[in-house]
């Protein structure tokens, strides 16, 4: 063959490779749509690997990507493959870059018999190793079924297309962006495949580059202080991305930056916390604290609706090194107060509300534990004996369980009133900034 033909042949596969859907999605997630490719000419039986993987900046960060490409064996997963996705996850490895994993296959090449279990294998390890180093992605834009959808879920955050399917049966059923943004697989579903590459560029500008490295500091708007939400009335205006909205809905999860830098919130939106919503925070808790992001958590909550789930959010939380800071907004009673503000959850500092209610018990069992003989006396003689009730243990948590008395009893470091609330947060993190905790050497938390 001349130069001349080679040079033809090179220029058609490389036509062939960037007019790919593959080629597109990376274009349109990396800025400028440029991206350096990494073994862009690898093959596989038939033809090109069925994957696209490079490197790129989104929004000036450094990111490896890869996206199954549809358009070559229908993105199967194949041992070339496997080998190019190795490559990108090791390289991520050694610079400390995030990863954005973009799928969309009709499954894997059943050909290869034995061989694609190892290809797929491989995959689910490096993306293990990976875990907790830097942050990785999941953005899945067409099917992802079977181990390909095991492989995806393993990722920090999972966005999804409302028109993707993922599922880890072979068959398709239990697919749908709804039905796994329920189920709580999804964390992010947008109605478009545009919409869902952009979403994936918000989440990397508010991540850290890895585990060693501090979310940039970014441009910020003032939060919308006019906003009856709490969590829009501290953070910078439209900088919040909710994770997991439609599960375990009675606590919100939300990463957002406060001042230009990142943190992740949880806020209670019921007075009772259900399981989905404890494990819901305490994987969220978890995410943060593997890269260092600070904990912000709005309380307002007064029991757990299950134990399992409460002891592993406890745990999240008093195991978690990153900085922590608790506002108490409302109710704040036994074990939510242990596991969420007090020193079980080992917060840096609390603070509450003026008009906030403390206590180891509610109001009413501790009412009763505390007045003993007394509460039947202010009942007696009255003439709704249920109202006079509801009066006496108001006027009782008034009295004994406000912030103020908390406060003076060292179990809460200020009392604020609400419009003070983002001025104070912004002190308390940059108070937080530079905390550093050493350790003891363990290889995993136990969680049953």
């Amino acid at each position: 063959m001349s130069v001349q033909s080679k040079i033809d042949a090179l220029q058609t596969a490389r036509e062939s490779i960037s007019s790919s859907k593959a080629y597109q999605r990376l274009s349109k997630l990396f800025d400028e749509g440029v991206f350096t490719e990494i073994d862009a000419f690898a093959k596989s039986e038939g033809g090109y690997s069925e994957v696209v993987a490079g490197c790129g900046n989104i929004a000036g960060v450094s990111v490896y990507a890869y996206a199954q490409n549809p358009d070559f064996s229908g993105g199967a997963m194949s041992r070339a493959q496997a080998a190019k996705i190795r490559k990108l996850y090791d390289l991520a490895l050694k610079t400390g870059k995030p990863v954005v994993s973009i799928f969309d296959s009709t499954g894997g090449r059943i050909d290869q018999g034995s061989d694609l279990l190892g290809a797929y294998g491989d995959v689910l390890r490096y993306s293990s190793n990976l875990s907790g180093v830097v942050p990785q992605i999941s953005l899945v834009l067409g099917n992802c079924c079977g181990t390909q959808a095991l492989i995806a879920v393993s990722g920090d955050i999972v966005v999804m297309s409302k028109d993707a399917k993922l599922t880890i049966n072979t068959d398709g059923s239990a697919s749908s962006a709804e039905e796994n943004s329920s189920s709580g697989s999804a964390h992010i579903v947008e109605e478009t495949e545009d919409k869902a590459i952009e979403k994936t560029r918000k989440l990397i500008t508010l991540l850290p580059s890895n585990n060693l490295d501090f979310a940039g500091t970014v441009q910020y708007d003032d939060a919308d202080g006019s906003d009856n939400d709490v969590i829009k009335q501290i953070v910078d205006g439209s900088s919040e991305v909710e994770l997991h909205s439609e599960f375990g809905k009675n606590i919100r999860t939300v990463l957002a930056t406060i001042e230009g830098t990142t943190v992740g919130i949880i806020a209670s939106s019921g007075k009772v916390i259900d399981g989905k919503a404890a494990s819901k925070a305490a994987r969220f808790i978890r995410f943060c604290d593997a890269f260092g992001i600070a904990i912000v958590t709005l309380l307002d909550a007064e029991k757990f609706a299950c134990i399992k789930s409460a002891a592993k959010l406890t745990s999240a939380y008093a195991e978690a090194t990153a900085p922590k800071l608790t506002v108490i907004t409302g109710d704040a009673y036994g074990a939510v107060y242990i596991a969420a503000a007090g020193t079980g959850a080992a917060t840096d500092m609390t603070i509450a509300w003026a008009g906030a209610s403390i206590s180891a018990l509610t109001p009413e069992a501790a009412a009763v534990v505390a007045l003993g003989d007394d509460l039947g006396g202010k009942l007696k003689g009255a003439k709704d004996p249920k109202q006079a009730r509801v009066q006496v243990v108001e006027q009782f948590k008034d009295e004994n369980l406000s912030a103020e008395k908390a406060a003076a009893n060292g179990y809460v470091q200020d009392v604020i009133l609400p419009e003070e609330t983002r001025m104070k947060v912004i002190a308390a993190l940059d108070m937080l900034s530079d905390k550093r905790v050493s350790t003891l050497p363990k290889k995993h938390i136990v969680t049953w």
